[in-house]
């Protein structure tokens, strides 16, 4: 069972950057991974993908600002966030896309005005 552990949230200033890492215990091959976001009041929402074939898919209001990445190698896949605004408020998970996985505790992000 693949195990997903996130970090590197916090608190950080409008116009701010962060970089958020997801360690999985076992990096699948053949699925696209991809990071969420739950807003406060909001389902969750995928915010970026990250095919197979090593494409990238963004929703639209984090369009620019967000890439998405991973090491095999460290089994870590990586959100690198700027220009962060109070929208980008929430709870960051990763998982699969579709989600296969357990969902974890998530890591939670907040940005002040």
């Amino acid at each position: 069972q693949v195990h997903l552990v996130e970090s590197g949230g916090g608190l950080v200033q409008a116009g701010g950057s962060l970089r958020l890492s997801c360690v999985v215990s076992e990096m699948p091959s053949f699925k696209t991974m991809a990071w969420y976001r739950q807003a406060p009041g909001k389902q969750r929402e995928v915010v970026a993908r990250l095919f197979m074939n090593g494409l990238t898919n963004y929703t639209d209001s984090v369009k620019g600002r967000f890439a998405i990445d991973r090491d095999n190698l460290k089994r870590t896949l990586y959100l690198h966030m700027s220009s962060l605004n109070t929208e980008d408020t929430g709870v960051y998970y990763c998982n699969s896309d579709p989600p296969d996985f357990s969902w974890a505790q998530g890591t939670q992000v907040t940005v002040s005005s």
